[in-house]
């Protein structure tokens, strides 16, 4: 099987952008069909994100700040992170049918297409309920932007950090659900740890965690470089400097991608065996 990789490698990049975003506006178009559903879908994205807010709301009714971060700035990392993760529902999402693939055989299908088979897994599905989790999730942003205080000066971080996100989301979500080349299990388990871990820890500031956490957070799977280190900088509570790890954050995610998936469809052998 892993000889077959070869062509899909070696297509050109404007070539393997026309066949996502051909094969993303394909599902749009079967999507909206059915309208009632998409609002529907549309919709519960965003409850979980009014959740939030109001758990925020009741929060801060009855402490004035958590280990020095106010209510906005708060806003500002749950907003981000939910901006990130409805990115990688809305135009990435298939890469959680990784396994679902392995198990059935469907990758082999995608071997024999002139497209490297990332691509084509990652495009395979859309999560519309992301559209609300996207729309709430920058209205959280602008509205704690607006109270926090920062200025129009510092937008471009603030583009730039919701593009870092959703890059670095995706690719460790992809990375995490190739595992799946080895364990052979429908469901993506360590993708579902990560996103654990972001709930748990990541809408809250992260000084108040064990050093462990941190370490992890930051180091090892980069998920701090998601919403906290650019929420952090653009609010005063860390150094500009640590802005250049967010670049770094996402080159270092995109290759871990590639080059375990890469790696998970040298060991795969079809369904059956």
């Amino acid at each position: 099987m892993a000889d077959t990789q070869t062509p899909a490698i070696a297509v050109p990049v404007r070539h393997v952008f026309a066949i996502y975003w051909r094969t993303w506006f394909a599902q749009i178009r079967s999507i909206v069909e059915y309208p009632a559903d998409l609002w529907v879908m549309a919709s519960a994205g965003a409850v979980w994100n009014i959740l939030q807010f109001a758990f925020l709301a009741v929060l801060f009714a009855n402490v004035p700040d958590v280990a020095g971060w106010g209510y906005h700035e708060m806003l500002l990392l749950s907003g981000l992170l939910s901006v990130a993760g409805g990115c990688n529902a809305l135009f990435w999402d298939g890469a959680w049918s990784t396994g679902a693939m392995v198990i059935k055989g469907d990758i082999d299908y995608r071997i024999t297409r002139p497209a490297p088979v990332i691509i084509q897994v990652g495009s395979s599905h859309i999560g519309m309920q992301s559209i609300g989790e996207v729309v709430f999730g920058v209205a959280m942003m602008v509205y704690g932007w607006i109270g926090a205080g920062i200025g129009f000066a510092a937008i471009p971080i603030g583009v730039l950090a919701i593009a870092c996100a959703a890059v670095i989301q995706s690719a460790l979500v992809t990375a995490l659900c190739a595992v799946n080349f080895w364990i052979k299990g429908q469901a993506s388990i360590f993708a579902f740890l990560m996103i654990e871990l972001q709930g748990n820890a990541m809408k809250m500031p992260l000084g108040i965690f064990p050093i462990a956490v941190r370490l992890v957070a930051m180091f090892i799977v980069p998920v701090a470089f998601i919403n906290f280190v650019p929420v952090a900088v653009v609010t005063g509570h860390m150094s500009a400097w640590w802005l250049a790890g967010i670049p770094a954050a996402v080159v270092g995610s995109v290759l871990l991608a590639a080059g375990v998936y890469r790696l998970g469809l040298r060991a795969y052998d079809s369904a059956g065996h």
